[in-house]
Formats: structure tokens, sequence, C-alpha cells
């Protein structure tokens, strides 16, 4: 009975010993879902999850958003939308299926779990472009400005990246133009007027007045026969 009793109490501690394949627990997504790197879409794709297949689960976000899971050996966040749990019959789809299926709440640590899981990926020697998508920054600055070489092509224009002003310089002209032309109409449209107005202001011209003299007379210094 004793040597019963030490075999069993073996087995518990081994069981407490290996707390991440006790805490895992199955899911199975939904449709075909990407496998990123991170808790967001901003991060680039790991794998993709095809519908159907089952994943194992080791933690969530506490807003029940993502999940850390396992995919056939890789390591990746997926969105908790693509996840389903099945439990008496009861399909859970969904941020509801995380509460079921038991995963406990984690936090992302984007320098320790990449280093952990992607060495070995391409994108990890990028993984400053990466940096601050969740969670606080690990680099503080940028890589220190690297010399111009001749491979890279002739620099810049000094303009280059500066707002182009001549299309504003142009639309002021075409605004004066038009300004000038408006102006111009506008005196002319005075000047016919007023010319008009002298013109007709004293009665119609000699020639269509009726009580004008006849132009050919003995005082009108003309000869009608000539």
């Amino acid at each position: 009975m004793p040597r019963l009793n030490s075999i069993k109490a073996l087995a518990l501690l081994g069981a407490l010993a290996v707390p991440g394949s006790a805490m895992a627990a199955t899911a199975i997504a939904t449709t075909n879902v990407n496998l990123r790197a991170g808790p967001s879409t901003a991060y680039p794709p790991v794998n993709v999850v095809r519908g159907g297949e089952d994943v194992e689960v080791f933690g969530c976000l506490a807003n029940r958003s993502w999940c850390d899971v396992d995919f056939y050996g890789q390591r990746g966040w997926m969105s908790s939308n693509y996840l389903a749990f099945i439990r008496g019959g009861v399909r859970y789809t969904g941020p509801r299926s995380v509460g079921y299926i038991g995963a406990p709440t984690i936090t992302y640590s984007f320098g320790n779990y990449w280093d952990r899981h992607y060495r070995g990926r391409d994108f990890y020697r990028d993984r400053q472009r990466w940096d601050g998508i969740y969670g606080p920054r690990i680099f503080d600055r940028g890589p220190p400005p690297r010399g111009r070489d001749w491979r890279d092509g002739p620099p810049p224009p000094p303009y280059a990246g500066r707002p182009d002003r001549r299309d504003d310089r142009r639309e002021r002209w075409e605004e004066r133009r038009e300004d000038r032309r408006d102006r111009f109409e506008r005196d002319r449209d005075r000047f016919e007027g007023r010319r008009d107005r002298d013109r007709f202001e004293d009665g119609p011209p000699r020639w269509q007045r009726t009580d004008a003299p006849p132009p050919y007379g003995p005082d009108s210094g003309y000869d009608r026969d000539y």
C-alpha cells in the first residue's frame, strides 16, 4: 500500500510539472484562417489553418479576441472569431467559445514570443518592422542611418518630397485673369451705357427730327441742282 501511494504521488507531480500540455485545450477552426505571429492582422502569417482542423489553445487575451494556439507544431495567434468548441452536442463559436474552452488568460510579449518560436523564419530578421503593433515597443530607435552608396543611385532632387507649388501659382493666375476679364466686361458695359445715354438724352439725331429745317435752301450754302 505505501508503494502504491508513492506511485500516485509521483504521477501527480509529473502532471504538475508540465502545465503547458495540461492546460492546452482543443478547439476547431470554423474556416480557413491565417495563423499569425501576433494578436493582430498586421502581424505576418505563419501558416493557414484549414477549416475543420483542430488547434491546441494555450491561452487567450483578456478581451477574448485572440488566442495563442498550436497547429501541427507551429505556434501562432488566431482570432477567436474563427474558433469553435463542442460540449454536450452543443457547438459554441466566436469569442463566446473561449469561456467553454477553459483556456487561461495570457498576455503577449513580442520579443520573448518571437525569440522562442520564430528565430528560423524569414520575417524574424525584420522583426523591428512589427515592433509596437501590440504592446510596448522593445526597439527604442531604428538602426543608425547608413551613408549613401553608389548603388543607391543619384540623390533625389532638392524639391523631392516638397509640395508642388506650381499648381497653386497656376490657380492664383487663373483667378486673377478671371477677375481682370470680369472687370473689363463691367467697364465696357458702363462705357456703352454712358455713351448711349449721352447720345439720346437730347432727343433723336438731327436728320431724324421733323422740326429740323431742310438741308437745302438759300441759307444752307448748297445748290440743289449742282
